[in-house]
């Protein structure tokens, strides 16, 4: 398999599927990196040890570096998303099939969007996956269960392990820190939570960039031919496309999802901000060593309420929980069947 960015730009302009899988791709990349990187540095900036802007670049920076570093290091995460489906020996229909996937999950987005539905771009990726597969295999021998039984690891560890790990964090902190002078811990604890956002971001990067990557890179095997990309290394330049494209989503900013994540769910101090941070860039990063796709922002929030819990469990707002179960039960069933529905379409017409 060729994976030269030359030979990938030549299969683009001469495959109308590819170029569209392409489009679509980078163009969730960009969401993602505009909509999701926000909750790293939500706490951030809600416990004003940093402004917004400041923020918001050492944010796009640091997923950049996040995608970048992290999938030449373990790229376990895209391997798990390009092996959890399997769309068949032909690999012209499997091509349309991911190009309906991808599409399905811009649909409903936008009809989730209106109907005021929560959504998850990494629950609608997978869901859309497996709706094409199941098209295109007529059945569930499309999907890979030993792959995507992890999806449902990741989905208890987004809400057990982001929550369990806040507690404990938080708990270590609070005793640790029990006899300083308040003054002087916040001092402390302002710098203390830039590195801990920091590495909120970094560890975004790694795990929702590689969802993305996993997903064209499935694209690029197709058009060469291949069913799969077992054993296949992913080549830099893709590595570098797709990180540039979540930074620059990420500079765009997102100051109404840095207030909804950091504010409305519980108020935080400087000290819970930093566990907060620490917690959730602790548990992405044993997910994604692992190859787990979980949620960055269901993780984020998991450990924030874990954080809060510390204190007193009626600070927590437990409409947030409840958003979360609503994604879960609406994105699978309802992204994966609109993907199917896309992926018949796409095949009788194309």
């Amino acid at each position: 398999m060729d994976v030269s960015f030359s030979y990938f730009i030549q299969q683009v302009c001469s495959n109308p599927a590819l170029a569209i899988t392409t489009l679509l791709t980078l163009g969730v990349i960009f969401v993602n990196g505009w909509t999701d990187a926000p909750n790293a540095i939500a706490t951030c900036v809600t416990t004003r040890c940093l402004r917004i802007r400041p923020a918001v670049i050492m944010a796009a920076v640091l997923n950049f570096f996040g995608v970048f570093i992290m999938t030449q290091l373990n790229a376990s995460v895209a391997s798990t998303i390009s092996n959890m489906v399997d769309f068949g020996g032909d690999t012209n229909a499997a091509l349309i099939a991911l190009c309906a996937a991808l599409f399905s999950i811009v649909v409903y987005s936008v009809g989730a969007s209106l109907l005021g539905i929560p959504t998850s771009e990494s629950h609608s990726l997978i869901a859309g996956l497996s709706g094409a597969a199941i098209a295109i295999q007529d059945g569930i021998g499309g999907i890979n269960m030993g792959e995507w039984i992890k999806v449902l690891y990741g989905l208890a560890a987004s809400l057990l392990l982001g929550f369990g790990i806040g507690w404990i964090v938080c708990k270590l902190v609070t005793l640790i820190c029990a006899g300083l002078d308040r003054r002087r811990a916040n001092v402390f604890f302002t710098y203390a939570q830039i590195v801990g956002a920091a590495a909120m971001s970094f560890m975004h990067g790694a795990q929702d960039g590689q969802k993305f990557i996993g997903v064209l890179f499935l694209g690029m095997a197709f058009c060469s031919g291949q069913t799969g990309v077992a054993g296949v290394i992913i080549p830099v330049w893709l590595m570098i496309l797709c990180s540039t494209i979540m930074g620059v989503g990420t500079s765009v900013g997102g100051e109404r999802i840095i207030k909804s994540v950091g504010q409305d769910m519980v108020r935080l101090e400087k000290y819970q901000g930093f566990s907060a941070d620490l917690s959730s860039a602790l548990c992405l990063l044993v997910m994604t060593v692992l190859g787990i796709p979980v949620s960055t922002t269901h993780t984020k929030t998991s450990a924030i309420m874990g954080v809060g819990a510390v204190r007193r469990l009626s600070a927590i707002n437990f409409g947030v929980v409840r958003d979360m179960m609503l994604t879960w039960v609406f994105t699978f069933p309802g992204c994966g069947i609109i993907s199917y529905v896309m992926a018949k379409l796409f095949m009788l017409v194309f």
